[in-house]
């Protein structure tokens, strides 16, 4: 049984994507699964970073852990949300705290996925996000 997702990547690889997470492992273990399907993204470590990453290379997507040094992810979320209201985010939160998954969809975030992550259900949500992500950039350029 192969372990490659059963569903076609197509949105996710138009698209550039921000992940932004303290643990340098899981940020290492993330971007070879990403990148080696083809995904294009960066990663930043906190909130700043991932402003600063978002002010010089603007993402569609941003996956975003809950948990990181300086602003959390719901304050941060907020912050992207209002300068990039077009990119999605999806949390990133502990098996103990569905409720900030919860409070960040109530702050505009795309989904959440819980920790440890099920690389699977990630790509899925980052390719829904994507499909949302671009069509918004092309009802953005439409009007």
């Amino acid at each position: 049984m192969s372990s490659e997702p059963a569903f076609q990547l197509d949105a996710a690889l138009r698209i550039r994507l921000l992940l932004v997470d303290d643990e340098p492992d899981f940020k290492e273990v993330m971007l070879k699964h990403l990148s080696r399907r083809g995904i294009r993204l960066s990663v930043a470590e906190c909130c700043l970073d991932a402003l600063d990453e978002l002010d010089t290379a603007p993402a569609d997507v941003v996956i975003m852990d809950m948990h990181m040094p300086g602003e959390n992810g719901i304050q941060c979320l907020r912050k992207v949300k209002e300068r990039w209201p077009l990119t999605e985010v999806i949390i990133l939160t502990g098996h103990a705290s569905v409720q900030s998954g919860m409070e960040g969809m109530q702050s505009g975030a795309f989904d959440y996925c819980i920790k440890p992550i099920d690389v699977r259900e990630l790509l899925e949500k980052v390719e829904l996000a994507a499909q949302k992500a671009l069509i918004n950039r092309e009802d953005a350029q439409a009007s």
